[in-house]
């Protein structure tokens, strides 16, 4: 019985440390959020459909992106991927459709609206705080807005994408490279190092080739041909 408490013991630690975690990640989502809607505020309507760094979405379409993420649960997340027969390609599509407001004013004002959630299809708060600052980069770097997420946020979401995989490669993007930030504490992996900032190096892992420019080091020819 006594193995049996311990391990019980074991996991209520673990469960503490996750809400810990999603506790002081959270602020840093919501006020990544507000600074990317600030930046909306500011552009034009032509500006909304500009190319972005994600792929063929545009400005409204990787808005629309966020507001879908951030207003699914598990479920939510689990009966739309069902619906679509676990295409994530179509599932995303669906629900960028659903969140488009009629005009740009109105997608933002739903972005608006979202900034304070804490809705997420998993409880992988660094993966959210993630897509939150890869995707305000994939609008901001096109359209030569200068803003950068917080290094705490950025710390945080490069720690993340260097110990798995989840939404992007990116742990398998930088295997057997050494990842330095010269402006901030994080650190990761063995091999031919690859420095630069963390804004960088979190966009680099996130598979936007637009940032290896950034990037000093032996590591950088490597990451370049598995980006390309």
């Amino acid at each position: 019985m006594t193995g049996f408490r311990a391990a019980d013991g074991e996991e209520a630690d673990a469960m503490a440390q996750r809400r810990s975690s999603a506790s002081a990640l959270w602020p840093l989502v919501h006020a990544e959020r507000r600074a990317l809607a600030d930046d909306l505020g500011e552009l034009g309507t032509e500006q909304w459909r500009h190319e972005t760094l994600c792929g063929e979405w545009n400005v409204e379409d990787v808005v629309a992106h966020l507001i879908a993420a951030a207003s699914l649960n598990r479920w939510e997340w689990l009966r739309s991927m069902a619906g679509a027969r676990f295409r994530p390609d179509v599932h995303n599509q669906r629900r960028l459709d659903e969140s488009r407001g009629v005009d740009p004013a109105a997608t933002l004002s739903r972005f608006r609206a979202v900034i304070a959630s804490t809705t997420a299809p998993s409880s992988h708060i660094p993966a959210y705080l993630g897509e939150v600052v890869v995707h305000s980069q994939d609008i901001r770097r096109p359209l030569g807005i200068h803003r950068q997420p917080s290094i705490e946020a950025l710390t945080a979401v490069a720690g993340f994408f260097a110990g798995r995989d989840f939404a992007v490669a990116s742990r398998t993007h930088i295997a057997g490279l050494h990842l330095r930030a010269d402006d901030g504490p994080f650190a990761a992996g063995s091999g031919p190092l690859v420095t630069g900032s963390t804004l960088a190096l979190v966009m680099s892992m996130a598979g936007r080739p637009a940032y290896l420019a950034d990037l000093n080091g032996p590591g950088v020819p490597t990451l370049r041909e598995r980006l390309s």
